[in-house]
């Protein structure tokens, strides 16, 4: 796994490993990363990445928030409370060495209130098939986490239908990666 685009492009993340399966970290590929951001920054939505404050929910690894900030974010906060990754987003953030990233240890489902500025780009990435993503953009909204009108990526193994508020812009197929871009309300 690496770092596909921008200024740490090539740079070499942590390997997985057995990762977690009691969490289902399964990180996203290389090339269905390399497929969103190109989506991302060609799909008309101007340049959503550049000077954003990037949400990553269920990060995993952290690539795809890494990804961001490689390709001109602003800043990221990484929300997964796994075991593994913890460790993995600890060391990708050191490889990276950066502090514009940082690990937020919480349930993206029961994200605390957002003492902060809201965030313009929402990675969302939660283990397929367990319909969490509903209840983490609900937390997210409810907490104060999303600006108004943020780009919402949405990685799922099903196609499903947008959340009571977002409207779907876009969905594709990678793979068995079905990648959903909403807009939030």
């Amino acid at each position: 796994m690496r770092i596909v685009g921008g200024r740490w492009r090539g740079l070499r993340l942590a390997e997985v490993g057995k990762g977690d399966p009691a969490a289902h970290l399964r990180p996203t590929s290389d090339r269905v990363r390399e497929a969103i951001f190109n989506l991302l920054i060609n799909g008309g939505y101007g340049d959503p990445v550049t000077g954003a404050r990037v949400l990553d929910l269920f990060a995993g690894t952290g690539a795809l928030g890494l990804e961001a900030l490689s390709r001109g974010a602003a800043a990221a906060v990484l929300v997964d409370d796994g075991v593994a990754a913890r460790g993995l987003i600890a060391q990708n953030i050191a490889l990276c060495r950066t502090d514009a990233a940082r690990h937020l240890k919480a349930d993206a489902t029961r994200l605390p209130a957002n003492r902060e500025a809201p965030f313009s780009l929402i990675l969302v990435d939660p283990p397929y098939g367990r319909s969490l993503s509903e209840a983490a953009l609900q937390a997210a909204s409810v907490g104060g986490w999303l600006a108004p009108d943020a780009l919402v990526v949405w990685e799922e193994g099903s196609a499903l239908a947008a959340p009571a508020g977002f409207d779907q812009l876009d969905q594709r197929r990678y793979g068995d990666t079905i990648v959903t871009i909403l807009r939030a309300p």
